[in-house]
C-alpha cells in the first residue's frame, strides 16, 4: 500500500476575529494537511512532537479519530505543548502570537524509510528547526534516497525574517531534496525577493525540478522543464485563510494519490493531468476558507471520496 507522509509542528490554534476568540483547533501546517488526507480515508502518518498534557490528548485524539497515524508521535513529559495565536484582520488573514515550551530531548522517535511509491510532505519554519534538523534530514534522505514523491512547502512567515541569515541555508538545503516544491508569493518575496513565478522558477529550478507557485486570488503557476501552465482559481469571501495553503497541499497529494503519479511522473505531465490536479488542490483550499476549521469539514470530504471512487 501507498503510505503518505507528513513532518511538521503541532500545536492548538486560538482564532481571534475583531478582539474576540472565535475557535480553538489543533493546528500546524502539515497536521492540518494530515487530517484532510486522513478524513479522505487515505493512509497518512504524522511525524511530530507534543506534550502529555492536556492540549497534547486534545491534539492526540483529534488525530485518531481523523483518519492519522499517530505511532510516530513524540509525546514529551518536560514540557508543554505548543500555543499559537492567530488574530483575523479585516481581510480574515492571520497574523500569528507563539507560545512554546519545548524540552531538551526532541522528537525522540525512531525515523520511517518512504519507499519508491510513497509520499512526503515537509516544510515550514519546523523544517529549519536545528533541535531536530539531525532527525528531519534522516527522512528526508531516506525519503530520496528511496524514490519517494517529496513535496517542500517553505510556509515562511514574516515573523522569521529577522533570523533569515541563519535560516536560508536550511532553506535552501530543503529545496535540494524536494521532488516538487510548493510555494506562495509570499514565501518567494520573503525568502529572495523575487516576485512572480518566473523570477521564482529561476531560483528554484537550480535546485528542483517542479515549482507550483500559487498566488491567492491572481492564480496558480506550475513550472517544469517541459511544461508551463497558468490556472485560475475560484472567487470567494473568505471566513479565514488559515489551512489555506496547507489544504492545497492535500489537494495535490490527493491528486497524486489517485492518480498513481510518483516522483519520476512529474515532468511527464501534461496540461491535462496538471490541470485536474491543480483544480483539485484548489477545490481543497477554497473549501478551508469558508470556515474557521483548518481542515476540509467532513461533508467535503464524503462527496469527494464517493466522486474520486478512491480505494485505499
Amino acid at each position: 500500500m501507498r503510505k503518505i507522509y507528513a513532518i511538521g509542528e503541532s500545536l492548538v490554534d486560538i482564532i481571534f476575529s475583531k478582539g474576540e476568540p472565535r475557535a480553538a483547533k489543533a493546528g500546524g501546517s502539515m497536521l492540518n494537511s494530515a487530517v484532510s488526507l486522513g478524513r479522505i480515508g487515505l493512509p497518512v502518518s504524522l511525524i511530530t512532537e507534543y506534550g502529555d498534557d492536556d492540549p497534547g490528548a486534545l491534539i492526540d485524539t483529534f488525530l485518531s479519530e481523523n483518519g492519522v497515524r499517530t505511532d510516530l508521535v513524540y509525546r514529551f513529559k518536560n514540557g508543554k505543548t505548543a500555543l499559537a495565536l492567530a488574530f483575523l484582520d479585516d481581510k480574515n488573514d492571520a497574523h500569528y502570537t507563539f507560545y512554546k515550551d519545548y524540552p531538551k530531548n526532541r522528537l525522540d522517535i525512531v525515523i520511517p524509510e518512504p519507499g519508491e511509491n510513497d509520499i512526503l510532505l515537509y516544510g515550514s519554519i519546523y523544517s529549519t528547526t536545528k533541535e531536530i534538523r539531525k532527525n528531519f534530514l534522516r527522512l528526508i534522505e531516506n525519503a530520496k534516497k528511496n524514490g519517494a514523491l517529496r513535496i517542500y512547502d517553505p510556509n515562511f512567515r514574516k515573523a522569521h525574517l529577522r533570523e533569515m541569515e541563519t535560516l536560508k541555508p536550511f532553506i535552501i538545503a530543503n529545496l535540494g531534496f524536494a521532488s516538487l516544491v510548493r510555494g506562495s508569493d509570499e514565501d518567494f518575496r520573503n525568502i529572495f525577493g523575487t516576485e512572480g513565478p518566473d523570477q521564482s522558477w529561476d531560483i528554484v529550478k537550480e535546485y528542483c525540478d517542479c515549482l507550483v507557485y500559487t498566488a491567492n486570488a491572481a492564480g496558480v503557476s506550475v513550472r517544469t522543464a517541459s511544461f508551463r501552465g497558468e490556472f485560475a482559481v475560484k472567487k470567494i469571501t473568505p471566513v479565514s485563510t488559515i489551512g489555506a495553503g496547507d489544504n492545497f497541499n492535500a489537494g495535490l497529494i490527493s491528486s497524486f494519490y489517485k492518480n498513481g503519479i510518483k516522483a519520476e511522473d512529474l515532468s511527464k505531465l501534461d496540461k491535462e493531468m496538471w490541470g485536474e490536479v491543480i483544480s483539485t488542490a484548489i477545490e481543497f483550499a477554497s473549501s478551508v476558507c469558508l470556515s474557521y476549521d483548518n481542515y476540509i469539514d467532513l461533508a467535503f470530504a464524503s462527496r469527494y471520496r464517493s466522486a474520486s471512487r478512491l480505494h485505499i
